[in-house]
């Protein structure tokens, strides 16, 4: 009795390796597996793509024209929601030309604004139209 579970058992497994073998022999042969030994070379991540500064000094200055034009009465969410985008493509646009800033840095208040300030001018001096 022994013996015949002994013999059903190694029948069993040598029918699950030959079918697991026949899977890794098809998956060598179509490309999605590699001989034991070979690693693939790590693949190097690609850079974040930049969107082109024509794209970001058009969104510049839509976000401008939007915060001078926010009527009263608005909630004070989509005012921040505004400043808060300005800012993030004014980085951008500074990150683009190689202008130095703190603005992200800033906590919000006169300082930031200053910041923002004087990073609005540095981008205008870099060449990009912000008007």
């Amino acid at each position: 009795m022994t013996a015949s579970l002994v013999h059903l058992g190694l029948i069993v497994g040598g029918v699950v390796a030959a079918v697991g073998g026949m899977g890794w022999l098809a998956r060598l042969a179509f490309g999605s597996a590699e001989l034991p030994g070979r690693g693939r070379r790590p693949v190097e991540p690609a850079p974040p793509p930049h969107r082109p500064i024509e794209v970001v000094a058009a969104d510049l200055r839509r976000l401008a024209r939007q915060l001078e034009r926010v009527p009263a009465g608005v909630p004070m969410a989509r005012r921040r929601g505004l400043q808060a985008a300005y800012d993030d493509v004014l980085v951008e646009a500074a990150l683009l030309l190689a202008v130095p800033h703190t603005l992200a840095d800033r906590p919000d208040g006169r300082a930031r604004d200053v910041e923002r300030l004087r990073l609005r001018a540095a981008v205008s001096d870099a060449g990009l139209v912000c008007d």
